[in-house]
């Protein structure tokens, strides 16, 4: 029998948007899609696969391609990717470009360079002011919460189920961006998409 999804924490009255920050890959950049079709692409290799394949983050547990080109397109996407055609997922940018009107927006991610993807993160969100994107890279996901905390963050949305329990037992409140790698019972606040995560921002 599977285990009974626990209830998700009750909605807070208010985010305090200067208290908010984000995840990139798989809550604003869309880098699973890029990478499934560089495999077909490049190596004709998982024409049979599909974003739901994708289970965990450890894709050799969950997709049958050759661990040398996981190991070689990972790297090119951290490496490269506003040369790659990553694509925000929908509406992020439209969100995000509203709330970096009222706060500076803080983007907090695992990767261990910082300037392709700030590089990526400037090109798709023109409108924002460079001045208003601070990206932090960590190099681990389980130095997320120092930063955070550093930061005066409160409130993070991420995709990485273990980050979020992390994040909880140290005072900060996730928000979980729903991915098939994510799909395991969980207490935590859960949006969809980008519209379903305004509602919760913006309080419509």
């Amino acid at each position: 029998m599977s285990p009974k999804p626990l209830p998700p924490n009750p909605l807070p009255a208010q985010i305090p948007r200067d208290r908010l920050a984000f995840d990139i890959d798989g809550v604003v950049a869309d880098i699973m899609t890029t990478f499934l079709a560089l495999a077909r692409e490049r190596y004709n290799q998982g024409h049979h696969l599909r974003y739901e394949h994708i289970t965990t983050f450890y894709l050799e547990d969950c997709l049958d391609l050759p661990p040398w080109i996981i190991a070689e397109l990972i790297r090119e996407l951290i490496d490269r990717p506003h040369e790659l055609p990553v694509e925000p997922f929908p509406h992020a940018v439209p969100v995000l470009t509203r709330l970096a009107r009222e706060t500076p927006l803080l983007f907090v991610t695992a990767r261990d360079r910082r300037r392709p993807i700030e590089r990526w993160l400037h090109r798709h969100l023109a409108p924002v002011p460079p001045a208003a994107i601070r990206v932090l890279a960590t190099g681990d996901p389980d130095t997320k919460i120092h930063y955070l905390k550093d930061h005066g963050i409160q409130y993070f949305v991420e995709d990485r189920l273990e980050t979020c329990l992390q994040l909880a037992d140290h005072g900060i409140t996730p928000i979980l961006f729903a991915q098939p790698w994510n799909r395991q019972p969980h207490p935590f606040l859960e949006v969809q998409d980008w519209p379903d995560l305004a509602g919760l921002i913006f309080e419509e």
